[in-house]
């Protein structure tokens, strides 16, 4: 079994060991521009070890290239390194519990469709609506809402093999974050271990406001990288 590891360096890039897996995928979103899933664009020669950027500035993205360095980037992490269940938001309906983390959103929008996740939970009992609300959480990128039946209080999660997907968001015009995907393990510069967990996004723009993850700001600050599809 693979030893999977992610670590964020000092103002650097993350360190990625054990052979994981690469790809791009794009955020693909129906007739009515709700995002709805994943398109797998490009799969990444396998490395049994890399380094992407974390600075948003590489000219060699995903990977680093040791710009940050030139420009002297600040990386200094921010995000709280406590299990993120003691900082969560609560909806409940019929058949199913919606949790939701605010701090760790990275505004990837799969939780827009259909009058919004919130609600769809509230209406649980209808069959439709219960399916849908589990579809949005299971592609929140960032595992900043999470869902659970209401009955048995078992987490509902999708199963996701360890991997990295850079992510890029055509409707926004923007390039995302890095998804991270089962349970691989993030260790900080100061060499502690963040909560692992089965859904991640990490910045990769370098704006973000609870670094190392993502909270949007690529959006925000219109984050397109040099080898980006987007506007390709």
């Amino acid at each position: 079994m693979e030893n999977y590891e992610i670590k964020v360096t000092k103002n650097g890039p993350y360190l990625v060991s054990g052979n994981i897996s690469i790809t791009k995928e794009i955020i693909a979103s129906d007739k009515d521009g709700y995002p709805i899933k994943y398109i797998t664009e490009k799969h990444y020669k396998d490395k049994k070890t890399y380094a992407l950027c974390r600075c948003g500035k590489s000219k060699n993205n995903p990977y680093c290239d040791n710009t940050h360095t030139k420009i002297s980037f600040d990386g200094t992490e921010t995000a709280s390194k406590e299990k993120h269940l003691l900082q969560k938001k609560k909806t409940s309906g019929p058949e199913l519990i919606l949790d939701d983390f605010p701090e760790l959103c990275a505004s990837a929008r799969f939780c827009t469709r259909a009058g919004g996740v919130r609600e769809l939970t509230k209406h649980s009992d209808d069959t439709e609506s219960k399916k849908i609300a589990i579809q949005e959480v299971c592609n929140c990128p960032s595992g900043s809402l999470e869902i659970s039946n209401n009955k048995t209080g078992k987490l509902i999660e999708p199963d996701l093999k360890p991997s990295i997907s850079i992510l890029e968001d055509p409707d926004k015009k923007v390039s995302g974050p890095i998804r991270v995907k089962g349970f691989i393990p993030i260790e900080s510069s100061d060499k502690n271990l963040y909560e692992t967990r089965n859904r991640v996004t990490l910045c990769r723009c370098g704006k973000s406001d609870n670094k190392p993850f993502c909270t949007g700001n690529h959006i925000t600050s219109g984050f397109v990288d040099d080898n980006n599809v987007t506007n390709g």
